[in-house]
């Protein structure tokens, strides 16, 4: 086996509140003052690695938005030139972008300008390193950019200790470094493999465990079978 056995627990669905901020608090607090109307930007721009979680950010934000629709800049092949009724469009991976979406995007940048609507993006690279249509790439650098950090190791741990207390048990510390070694290094990635490994746990009737994550995941060494759900950065 090279991945879960069971594919019995729901997504981990990513949210405001379970986003583990570490040291992107001040983005954090921005992106909730923006959604909230108690500051006044309406154009946000997130930047940083993958696994630092602007993935997540921009699908709380949606989740939380009515009249929201998030597009996947490497899979969109258009993009609305007009807000229309939508409150909130999040594109995800700007940068990934296909020429024709650029010049959408063109367009939809000066149509939100002049709406009511938000425009939240998010980018491996800083506003100035784009690599698109210039009159695309000049409108999404005057937006109010954040870059966020990738958590570290030990901020992941505790990311997992907190979500298995919220689910009422206890994570033994060598599952945790079980995890860190063997599977996606993304938060996401670790929480919706700690939700399917309880899955299974429960439906198996034994506790979380190496042994029982080696059984579950398929892996004996570091680097084999290191395939999980794709949840983005």
């Amino acid at each position: 086996m090279k991945q879960l056995v069971l594919d019995v627990a729901p997504a981990f669905l990513p949210s405001l509140d379970n986003f583990v901020a570490g040291p992107n608090s001040e983005v954090l607090a921005a992106l909730r003052g923006v959604l909230s109307g108690a500051r006044r930007e309406r154009l946000l721009y997130l930047f940083g690695p993958v696994g630092s979680g602007k993935s997540h950010l921009l699908k709380a934000a949606v989740a939380v938005t009515p009249g929201a629709q998030l597009f996947e800049g490497k899979t969109a092949n258009a993009l609305p030139r007009e807000a229309g009724a939508l409150k909130l469009i999040a594109i995800d991976d700007v940068d990934a972008l296909a020429a024709a979406a650029q010049e959408d995007l063109f367009h939809l940048f000066n149509a939100v300008r002049v709406s009511d609507a938000l425009l939240l993006v998010s980018a491996v690279t800083a506003p100035g390193q784009l690599r698109l249509r210039l009159d695309a790439a000049t409108r999404l650098a005057s937006m109010l950019a954040y870059a966020l950090q990738p958590l570290s190791d030990a901020e992941k741990a505790q990311a997992l200790r907190q979500h298995a207390a919220q689910k009422g048990f206890t994570l033994g510390e060598e599952v945790i470094d079980f995890l860190l070694k063997h599977w996606r290094r993304d938060l996401p990635s670790l929480m919706a493999a700690l939700e399917q490994l309880d899955a299974y746990s429960l439906a198996t009737h034994r506790p979380i465990s190496v042994p029982l994550l080696k059984q579950a995941i398929g892996v004996g060494m570091k680097g084999e079978g290191a395939t999980s759900i794709d949840t983005g950065g």
